[in-house]
């Protein structure tokens, strides 16, 4: 399936299918409890992918359909951590209802690999682990930092590169990575180098159904 991703807001997913719905339908709705597909007419698919599943339909004629349920479900207040990092450096805090609560963030460089052979790649190699430890170890201190005062977040928001913030989360302390670890984590999302205002725009999308739309190839 060729596709494209899109990430809508929960007040705007109604608005968002009945748009979909007049270009490609009519449209067959499935449900299930980590997503729902809209299949158009002409053959058209989006699929909705349900943020901390799983979605639980509601009974009845008149409870809304599974549309309203998933805009509900999306919109229930949680409270996020963020956790960005990249190689320009990392953002770190707690969000809820789009809105950062408290959030850290700073700048280090961890250069790219070389092609350089022998002695230089070593080299290269020894300061680009030194230069990623140390990127690991500020990112892990600061949410650390976010995390002290006992506030219990309900899921966690990655972004950046993956295996650096896998490396962060297993740089907390011991009880805080248990904790962290048996939270529900979302899908790694796509940042730019981690500023504030890149903290800001994560803590919207966290509330986003990223819905992918394309037709069956």
């Amino acid at each position: 399936m060729s596709s494209r991703l899109v990430e809508v807001a929960p007040e705007r997913l109604t608005g968002w299918v009945e748009r979909f719905t007049s270009s490609h339908g009519p449209v067959v709705v499935s449900a299930a409890p980590d997503r729902l597909l809209l299949a158009g007419d002409d053959g058209e698919v989006a699929d909705l992918e349900v943020p901390w599943p799983p979605l639980v339909l509601p009974g009845g004629a008149d409870a809304g359909g599974p549309v309203a349920a998933l805009a509900e479900h999306a919109a229930r207040p949680r409270t996020a951590l963020l956790v960005l990092v990249r190689r320009g450096g990392w953002a770190v805090g707690l969000a809820r209802a789009g809105e950062v609560l408290d959030g850290l963030g700073g700048t280090r460089y961890v250069q790219s690999r070389t092609a350089a052979g022998g002695w230089s790649q070593q080299r290269y190699a020894r300061r680009r682990a030194n230069q990623a430890e140390g990127l690991v170890g500020a990112a892990a201190d600061g949410l650390t930092r976010v995390l002290s005062p006992g506030r219990a977040p309900d899921v966690v928001v990655p972004g950046g590169d993956r295996q650096l913030v896998a490396d962060v989360l297993s740089a907390l302390p011991t009880e805080l990575r248990a904790a962290v670890a048996a939270l529900p984590q979302g899908p790694l999302l796509d940042v730019a180098d981690p500023r504030r205002r890149v903290l800001d725009d994560v803590a919207a999308r966290a509330r986003s159904v990223r819905v992918r739309v394309g037709t069956p190839g």
